[in-house]
């Protein structure tokens, strides 16, 4: 991983710390940290001792978005271009020539796994927001499961002041969480809205004076459960959008036909009844 960019920091309960580095940079996106988030990301999708992760940004800032500085550079070596292609350099996805168009992880391509990775983490990831959340850096925080924002956070569906869409997942992400008018007014209009209209209009989970300390709080609580019912709640979750009521409801049975009696079922079930802290194994 890419320390310059997040520093990782492992818990004994298996809850992983993830920081955004770039102080200097309020955390701003370049190709660098488009790359460590999805590196650390996809690190975290094959760990199965990974009870919970909490992602948030050292410094003033969670995310202040795009690094202006690279988009220069990406506009000056797209001079003679089509506006495709100088939209994927702006977007950290390489040379300014990257196609948009190629799925290049699944479903997504490079810019969009960013958001995207965090779902495909198989446990709950918890975005602690401060400071700004920008463009990009909104629609990373979007990608996790829950979003804990300080009050006087500045956030913005910023892609609009630069003449372009959200493009990395927010599309995706957006729709689940707030009505579509409000995703279209914050779409069109690009507008700076607090942690406060965050949490009214549900893009904020919840706000705390101090979000990382609440964010980590949370996780730790989320080690102390059945590591099995927790994966298995957030496949049923991440399913659910695109599932019809039938296909859902058949998801619950064959998940929850696979708790039943497994070794850690049976151990969330003793450790209640001795009023213990539980010891699940992490083998699945």
């Amino acid at each position: 991983m890419n320390a310059d960019r997040i520093a990782s920091t492992r818990h004994a309960d298996g809850v992983v710390e993830l920081q955004l580095t770039r102080v200097d940079k309020m955390n701003a996106l370049d190709p660098a940290m488009f790359d460590a988030l999805i590196e650390a990301g996809e690190a975290l999708r094959h760990d199965r001792t990974v009870r919970a992760v909490v992602i948030s940004g050292r410094g003033k800032a969670f995310c202040a978005g795009l690094d202006m500085a690279s988009f220069q550079r990406m506009k000056e070596q797209g001079q003679g271009q089509g506006a495709e292609d100088l939209g994927a350099g702006v977007l950290g996805q390489g040379a300014a020539g990257a196609d948009l168009v190629v799925r290049t992880h699944g479903i997504a391509n490079a810019a969009q796994q960013v958001a995207m990775v965090w779902r495909d983490v198989p446990v709950p990831v918890i975005a602690a927001v401060h400071g700004v959340a920008f463009g990009g850096g909104l629609q990373v925080a979007l990608g996790a499961d829950v979003r804990i924002v300080a009050p006087d956070t500045k956030l913005s569906v910023m892609e609009i002041k630069w003449g372009l869409v959200p493009d990395m997942a927010g599309m995706v992400l957006m729709r689940t969480l707030a009505r579509d008018d409000v995703v279209r007014e914050l779409t069109y209009t690009g507008r700076i809205f607090s942690g406060e209209e965050a949490l009214r209009i549900g893009f904020a989970t919840r706000v705390s004076a101090d979000p990382l300390a609440e964010a980590l709080q949370m996780a730790h609580d989320i080690a102390q459960k059945s590591p099995d019912a927790i994966r298995a709640g957030k496949r049923l979750l991440n399913g659910s959008a695109s599932m019809s009521a039938a296909e859902l409801l058949l998801a619950e049975s064959v998940e929850q036909k696979a708790l039943i009696g497994s070794a850690n079922q049976a151990e969330a079930v003793m450790a209640n009844m001795e009023r213990r802290t539980p010891r699940f194994s992490d083998e699945g």
